[in-house]
């Protein structure tokens, strides 16, 4: 009688100790079965299409985004540290093996600003002399505005233009795949990968709005952390006493390297 009697008081009393432990007790039966998901925007559950899609759909709505990382360029490497919006972008570009610049472009006016080396070298190659050194001097820790017709135009307006910018780093190449959770910032993602992750991967938020948080771009050719998604920020051009017109064209060849 007596035995039977504790088999009951047992088992509730094992009942109340799982009632009041944590569910990550496996003891309690169920608690390592945690939903992935809880908590997040769900896009966790979907196939890496998908996924993808989402993160591409949520980037092209978004009117302003914080760019830093690296990227590979026709051969050369570029360090970007550039917030973009929809109507222009100001940050710093550095040239692997060469110099660091500062752009900013507010609709179709880009400005560059650059030490005297940089300039020294647009004005007399690789080995500029003392005239060209002096002469940039005059430039350095000026804006110059880059000309339209100048080809530099369309190579460093492209670091300012965050639509283009965003659809040359989201595209990938490859069968895609859903890869493994992770944390960009402390922001919980799932990561989409192309070509069993040579043709690039994009690690896309799980919290909030599914952003595309980084980015591995195919064949080594850069890493990118995205941020500050719709962070707005104002834009202003230099003063006139900041700016210099430098003439028809910044340089026939070379920019930055």
């Amino acid at each position: 009688m007596t035995g039977r009697a504790r088999a009951p008081r047992r088992a509730a009393l094992l009942a109340l100790v799982c009632v009041g432990a944590s569910t990550a007790l496996s003891g309690c039966g169920g608690g390592g079965d945690e939903d992935p998901d809880a908590g997040t925007n769900g896009v966790g559950k979907l196939s890496a299409a998908k996924i993808e899609r989402k993160a591409k759909t949520a980037a092209e709505r978004a009117k302003a985004v914080r760019v830093s990382g690296n990227v590979v360029s026709k051969g050369q490497t570029y360090r970007l540290k550039m917030r973009l919006s929809s109507s222009g972008g100001i940050g710093e570009v550095s040239a692997e093996g060469g110099s660091t610049f500062q752009l900013l472009r507010k609709g179709r006016d880009l400005y560059l600003k650059a030490g005297t080396g940089f300039w020294a070298r647009q004005e007399g190659g690789k080995k500029p002399g003392k005239s060209d050194i002096a002469a940039a001097a005059k430039l350095k820790g000026k804006y110059v505005k880059v000309p339209e017709q100048d080809p530099a135009y369309k190579q460093l307006s492209v670091f300012t233009d965050m639509s283009t910018l965003l659809d040359g780093l989201l595209t990938m190449d490859g069968k895609r795949e859903k890869g493994e959770r992770s944390t960009v910032a402390g922001t919980r993602t799932i990561r989409v990968t192309a070509g069993k992750g040579r043709g690039g991967t994009v690690d896309v938020s799980l919290e909030g709005t599914p952003y595309p948080l980084r980015l591995r771009r195919a064949g080594g050719a850069g890493t990118v952390q995205l941020s500050d998604w719709n962070d707005s920020f104002a834009l202003h051009a230099p003063k006139k006493n900041e700016t210099v017109d430098y003439g028809k064209q910044i340089s026939p060849d070379q920019h930055g390297g």
